[in-house]
């Protein structure tokens, strides 16, 4: 017997997202989409911003312990493993790094990325 499958099409915006998580200080949020297959957020950390001062009080972890897959669409973001490597990602950047770490706003501009990995209880306050 064939399989019978279905097109299912779905449609979410950022200009008008489901959640929207903000972090420490006012130094950004999260605005979250949820998809079929997870949560897809749009991340925008402001100048100053840094995980282990803006997230970690909401986390509750001593790094940042989700794994993350994004394009960053503007500003600069550096990233530090808990194991010492590091890399810098900017503008039109696709990333991958797992989890333990921390991470901060490079410069001036703030840093906007698009996550379809972490993006699911990532700054959630429980």
């Amino acid at each position: 017997m064939a399989q019978v499958t279905r097109s299912r099409l779905i449609r979410q915006s950022f200009d008008s997202p489901e959640e929207i998580r903000r972090f420490e200080d006012g130094t950004g949020q999260m605005e979250l989409v949820n998809l079929e297959y997870g949560a897809v957020g749009r991340a925008t950390f402001e100048p100053g911003w840094k995980w282990s001062e803006h997230v970690k009080p909401i986390a509750g972890t001593d790094s940042c312990e989700a794994s993350h897959m994004g394009y960053v669409i503007s500003g600069r973001l550096r990233i530090v493993g808990n194991d010492g490597q590091q890399m810098d990602v900017g503008p039109g950047d696709v990333m991958e790094c797992g989890p333990g770490h921390d991470a901060w706003v490079l410069g001036s501009e703030p840093c906007v990325m698009i996550d379809w990995q972490g993006s699911t209880d990532y700054a959630k306050r429980h």
